[in-house]
């Protein structure tokens, strides 16, 4: 696996990128993502749309992680490239593209050394992804070098003030991020996108969306995530049972603040920005 960006010299008071990636790795490892990951598979197919994909382009899905813009493009005839970091959760979209007879390419890749040619892919893609990378300005720079001139990067990102992003705050107050350590949820924010991409973009459009959480109820969701998506099972795990108790109570009370289900059951829509780059 490649570890260019951890290679880098550190400075003094400069984060740690290579032991940030080394735990973040640890993380989406753990528990298993595509549990999880399953759930928002409506959020690929709408990205493609908007992307107004066509038969035959190469596609490349960054930080796949189950394969949900992957199976996406493969159903539209595309010719995909699936990416991840986790080889487990490459093996489980090479499982949902043969259950369903796609097309599909699978290859381990660190989203912030991609092992491709310059200009090699017509569409570049990720979903909840490469946001999560310790060098964000590295991974936008390689997700722009693998794009040709005149294509086109579609992201789906969590922001800052939604479901997810209050979440990732929530989890903060007990384990608080490294210092200087940039939020994944800045991926979901005009400005940031605009920082990283502005000057190598012939255009750069955005839409929040909302994607809506189904469980048969907080408590089943808070279950889910525990066991199942890394960086919450992580959290859980280092804490000692006082602490747990607390996290678990705020984790309610966020889905009580936000759910608008009256039945129990759980249905809370997390606002997410959909961004569609077209490369100069």
């Amino acid at each position: 696996m490649a570890t260019t960006a951890a290679a880098q010299a550190q400075q003094p008071g400069q984060i740690d990128l290579s032991a940030l990636k080394t735990k973040q790795h640890g993380a989406w490892s753990s528990g298993d993502y595509a549990v999880v990951g399953t759930t928002l598979q409506i959020v690929g197919e709408e990205l493609c749309e908007t992307l107004d994909l066509r038969a035959g382009q190469k596609v490349l899905d960054v930080a796949a992680g189950n394969g949900n813009v992957t199976l996406a493009a493969a159903r539209r005839w595309c010719d995909v490239m699936s990416t991840d970091y986790v080889p487990s959760l490459l093996e489980r979209g090479r499982a949902r593209a043969t259950a369903e007879g796609l097309s599909v390419q699978f290859k381990e890749a660190d989203a912030e050394a991609l092992d491709f040619g310059d200009a090699t892919f017509d569409v570049v893609v990720s979903t909840f992804g490469v946001m999560f990378t310790p060098d964000q300005d590295r991974a936008a720079a390689e997700l722009l070098r693998v794009c040709k001139s005149g294509g086109k990067i579609g992201l789906a990102n969590w922001t800052p003030d939604g479901f997810i992003g209050q979440l990732f705050k929530t989890l903060g107050k007990y384990l608080p991020p490294p210092a200087g350590a940039k939020s994944p949820a800045l991926w979901g924010t005009q400005a940031r996108i605009t920082e990283m991409f502005g000057t190598s973009a012939a255009s750069i459009k955005t839409e929040k969306r909302h994607f809506t959480f189904r469980y048969r109820s907080p408590l089943h969701f808070l279950d889910v995530f525990r066991n199942y998506y890394g960086p919450t099972l992580k959290a859980f795990a280092a804490l000692d049972e006082t602490n747990q108790r607390r996290l678990a109570d705020d984790i309610l009370t966020l889905i009580a603040s936000m759910n608008r289900a009256e039945d129990g059951t759980m249905a809370l829509g997390s606002e997410y920005l959909e961004i569609v780059i077209v490369k100069r």
